[in-house]
């Protein structure tokens, strides 16, 4: 079942590459609880089907990162990209985007937490197996608040959306 506006993300990990190490974070790939990370937060997450694909790399991860101070100053505490990638991958991925610091490159590296939302989708003719649908949510302290989720292409999911979404 996917999940809907209203509901509690469900319970899992992600895990994020790590550049520098602080306290309880050491360098390299971190996994973190999702409800942990979400608690007391105004958080917009995206998620895309694939690091280094074309619309991910050219459109919809650019478009938060540029987007990124307007939506800070709406309220939004942090922005997240879920990706059914390795957190090697989706750190240096977010390193070539200029995400770092920026968005949390947030990876999904089974689509475990994809499958947990009813957000995954299957990429085999790609040769690319299960993956994310792409989409985009508003999450206050754990519950959604707004959900946006592509049926084909690329436009309901964008930074554009979510700043009109949110006044």
């Amino acid at each position: 079942m996917t999940i809907q506006i209203g509901d509690r993300l469900p319970e899992g990990t992600l895990a994020e590459f790590i550049e520098t190490e602080t306290a309880g974070c050491t360098l390299g790939p971190n996994t973190f609880q999702v409800t942990d990370l979400v608690k007391g937060k105004k958080i917009v997450i995206f998620g895309l089907p694939g690091a280094y694909t074309p619309t991910c790399s050219a459109q919809h991860v650019p478009g938060y990162v540029k987007n990124a101070e307007e939506l800070k100053a709406k309220g939004v505490d942090e922005i997240w990209c879920i990706s059914v990638n390795d957190a090697f991958v989706m750190g240096a991925w977010g390193r070539d985007q200029k995400a770092t610091g920026t968005v949390r490159m947030m990876a999904d590296g089974n689509a475990a937490y994809s499958k947990a939302l009813g957000l995954d989708a299957d990429f085999s003719k790609h040769g690319m197996g299960t993956r994310s649908k792409r989409y985009s949510m508003l999450v206050e302290d754990g519950v959604v608040k707004q959900l946006n989720v592509e049926a084909a292409g690329f436009d309901v999911s964008s930074a554009e959306k979510m700043l009109a979404q949110l006044g």
